[in-house]
């Protein structure tokens, strides 16, 4: 008898285990990589190829804005995006709680399989393992990618250069801060929405107008300011940000001041940092305003020249005044993706 949850057998390879697999996971992800059924897709590919791996535990699942299949596909897809490559295949793995509700599983496959879609990438393997009962929390995401580097695509040097423009694409801050308030049932009216959203397009949208993309990276765990921190030491120069020209929503700087967080250690799942040469800054912003989710994009900084404060990251206050941004200590906020 099916009592809507996912059990023991569902895991054991048997019927229970392709019924779920028919029932729930290939509806969503049907293509013509997939349907074989084999033990591994067979795909085309380039001559360069991009390959990322990242596992998903957040808490909660369901989140305003997004959800763990959503985060999983559009975590996977912005890390190949910001190498250079273009996304082209994912895999997923799951391991899931007995008792775990399928309807709880059919909305997180469902939201994957939107986001790949809307990421234009395809779900082409996968596995699915079942654990007892407190052996995980409801259910864990583990993602791999493949990506290919076209021709008319330099890919990123990944260290920024003395006198490039930093570039944020939107928003800032936002995904961290959902999160919180909803594992901590914090009642924001409206609620924080998270951010979550493949940025693949804001990236091809830069390097489609011959924008100088010197590095560029997803500002995930440990926010904007991580960030800035290695790219401040990799290129052995000073990071300037002006705080005025930091986008942050009204409603997550309100939510940040309130529970004293910096925006700039606070995760996004759906912005892209650039470092960009300046005389580029221009067509970048310009390119990434006409991209969903980027009509915030704005120039928040430069890299140093003068070779003064090598590594250090500081921000220019509305005051006129300067304050260090200094690498986090501690845990700033569990399972955050």
């Amino acid at each position: 008898m099916d009592d809507g949850k996912i059990n023991m057998t569902h895991g054991s390879g048997g019927e229970a285990y392709r019924s779920l697999i028919k029932e729930i996971f290939l509806p969503e992800f049907e293509n013509q990589f997939i349907l074989p059924m084999t033990d591994s897709a067979v795909v085309p590919a380039g001559v360069r190829v991009a390959f990322t791996t990242d596992g998903y535990v957040i808490k909660p699942l369901f989140f305003p804005g997004g959800d763990i299949g959503r985060l999983a596909i559009s975590g996977t897809v912005n890390d190949l995006a910001v190498s250079g490559a273009r996304p082209l295949y994912i895999s997923v793995g799951m391991i899931i709680e007995n008792g775990f509700e399928k309807e709880k599983l059919r909305a997180i496959v469902r939201s994957m399989a939107k986001t790949a879609k809307e990421a234009d990438v395809l779900i082409v393997t996968g596995d699915t393992k079942v654990v007892e009962t407190g052996g995980c929390d409801g259910i864990y995401i583990t993602t791999s990618g493949v990506g290919v580097f076209e021709d008319n695509i330099t890919p990123p040097r990944q260290i920024p250069m003395p006198g490039d423009a930093i570039i944020a694409s939107g928003y800032i801050g936002s995904h961290g801060v959902a999160v919180m308030a909803a594992r901590a049932e914090l009642d924001f009216t409206p609620p924080i929405e998270s951010d979550v959203r493949p940025m693949a397009a804001a990236v091809r949208a830069v390097a489609e107008v011959g924008v100088r993309i010197n590095a560029m990276r997803d500002p995930t765990r440990g926010g904007v300011a991580s960030v800035l921190l290695e790219w401040a030491e990799a290129a052995g120069a000073s990071i300037t940000l002006e705080e005025e020209k930091i986008p942050v929503r009204g409603d997550v700087a309100s939510a940040c001041s309130l529970l004293g967080i910096d925006p700039l250690y606070s995760a996004n799942e759906g912005v892209v940092l650039f470092s960009v040469a300046p005389d580029d800054a221009d067509a970048a912003v310009d390119a990434l305003k006409n991209v969903p989710g980027c009509k915030a994009a704005a120039v928040i900084g430069r890299v140093g020249d003068d070779g003064a404060d090598r590594g250090a990251v500081r921000v220019l206050t509305k005051y006129g005044t300067y304050r260090r941004v200094m690498p986090a200590t501690g845990v700033l906020l569990p399972r955050i993706c």
